[in-house]
């Protein structure tokens, strides 16, 4: 399937994305603590997830160096070469470590970014949350120098608050750059970005609002409602949270319901579903980038892009959504 259709431009830049795109923490090989929350996938897994997600009209890939400390980055260019993906077909997003760091860091650690993405451009560097040891006027200047030397073209931030992005956004503008999106937590389960003000200056400014977790590590496909017995032999963390137990699985459960209606009028997933009220609730202003371990839910994400939701479906989810939050 050609993804030109269904492209959109990602907030103030020219990069033109598909509402989905694919996350790839889960590429990390559990080689440190960020990557043990995921079981580790073979390169050949690895490699058909992407070719999967680009083969079904995905066109852009989200990694970061604390995925691996650069396992996901170096996987990711090592599945789109397999594939025989060109970088001209594809754009890339990574994101900086902040962890104990200076904003100096950024420029230092540049040269590792663009090596393990092996030839790959960075359309997207991220400041991947705010946890520095450095203000955001600094971190932007660093990430404002990367674009000047053209070792990136756009830069974006995550999990940043409202007062954050206004600041970065006032930063890069001072040396002729937009702050292209802001990467938070967004999904039916987890609507916050809506009441602490940061979709409302989003939408102000012009970023983009990419959502990870789009579905709530899994929670909204349904699939635990179903068989809660699987909760118990999934590997990492996923387990121990508070919406894969009991008492959060009743919880949602009515919103599943819902999601499983919609779903079959579209011969659709509740996933599917869920994904498509996210990136068009808001018209063109949100992008997903769920992930995926195995071939079979890359292909189920870019299918989410394949159907229209109608405007009382979309408004049946946001009531439903809005009870449990």
């Amino acid at each position: 399937m050609s993804n030109e259709n269904l492209s959109r431009k990602l907030g103030n830049t020219d990069l033109q994305l598909t509402p989905i795109g694919l996350g790839t923490w889960q590429f990390s090989k559990r080689k440190n603590l960020a990557g043990k929350f995921w079981p580790e996938l073979s390169d050949k897994e690895s490699f058909e997830i992407v070719k999967t997600s680009y083969e079904h009209g995905i066109n852009w890939f989200d990694t970061a160096e604390l995925y691996g400390k650069g396992e996901s980055e170096k996987t990711l260019s090592q599945a789109l070469q397999n594939a025989g993906i060109k970088d001209t077909d594809v754009t890339v997003a990574t994101k900086w470590n902040p962890f104990f760091r200076s904003a100096g860091s950024i420029l230092k650690t540049i040269d590792d970014r663009l090596k393990f993405l092996n030839g790959y451009t960075i359309s997207l560097h991220q400041v991947h949350n705010p946890m520095s040891f450095s203000s955001v006027k600094k971190e932007m200047e660093a990430m404002a120098k990367l674009a000047d030397q053209q070792k990136i073209k756009y830069v974006g931030v995550s999990n940043f608050s409202a007062k954050q992005m206004r600041k970065a956004h006032a930063e890069l503008s001072k040396h002729g750059h937009v702050l292209a999106s802001n990467q938070v937590q967004y999904s039916l389960l987890q609507r916050k970005i809506e009441y602490n003000e940061i979709m409302e200056t989003a939408k102000e400014l012009g970023i983009a609002i990419i959502a990870y977790s789009p579905l709530a590590q899994g929670i909204l496909t349904g699939k635990y409602h179903q068989n809660p017995e699987d909760i118990k032999s999934k590997k990492g963390f996923r387990k121990r949270m508070p919406s894969f137990k009991q008492k959060g699985l009743e919880k949602s459960r009515p919103l599943i319901d819902t999601l499983t209606k919609i779903a079959e009028k579209h011969e659709a997933t509740s996933a599917q579903v869920a994904l498509n009220w996210l990136v068009n609730f808001h018209g063109e202003h949100v992008f997903a980038i769920p992930g995926a371990s195995n071939s079979k839910q890359a292909q189920s994400n870019a299918g989410a892009m394949n159907f229209k939701l109608t405007n009382d479906e979309l408004n049946a989810l946001d009531e439903e959504s809005r009870k449990i939050q």
